[in-house]
């Protein structure tokens, strides 16, 4: 089963898609965030591993659709953010984008979604939902919105379920 879990900052959607993988043998937490010597990056990674299950094996890595495609077992992916602004860094589309890199980037997500539709295992993507604020005063902030927002209809779209969090409460939507 392909469940997508969205949700706000600190809604609590990383710990409702850990606990649909809870007691689960074999669980790999694919983790798409930066190696940032951010100090609260730091903490928020640390937080997140002390939740998991010790039997749970981490893969770290920017390559989502060949990580999606060689999983052996259930899987944990956090998050689907954190993996668009590792893929919108390497294209240069924040502030001073290089010209073309949209068709680089549809190319990417069309790969992750294709593997994620593919996955033969259970597989939880974590998500955040930023339609729902203005419209960013920044380039860079209405590139984000705009491509997460794209990419999360895509998954939504190949998920048998999506889950939104709010206020640490999951609401089951309906499909389309």
């Amino acid at each position: 089963m392909r469940t997508l879990v969205t949700g706000g900052v600190r809604s609590g959607k990383s710990r409702v898609a850990e606990d649909l993988l809870a007691g689960r043998p074999g669980v790999t937490y694919v983790a798409t965030g930066p190696r940032a010597d951010d100090p609260d990056w730091q903490a928020r990674v640390a937080a997140h591993r002390a939740r998991r299950p010790r039997d749970w094996s981490t893969l770290e890595t920017a390559d989502l659709a060949d990580a999606l495609r060689r999983l052996r077992g259930p899987a944990l992916v956090d998050c689907a953010g954190t993996w668009l602004t590792a893929v919108l860094d390497g294209l240069g589309a924040w502030d001073t984008p290089r010209a073309g890199w949209e068709p680089g980037l549809h190319e990417r997500t069309a790969d992750v979604v294709a593997a994620w539709a593919a996955c033969p295992h259970d597989l939880v993507v974590v998500t955040n939902e930023v339609g729902w604020g203005v419209v960013p005063a920044h380039h860079s902030g209405r590139v984000f919105a705009d491509e997460l927002g794209r990419l999360n209809q895509q998954l939504a779209g190949a998920a048998d379920r999506v889950l939104l969090v709010v206020a640490g409460r999951v609401l089951t939507l309906p499909g389309g």
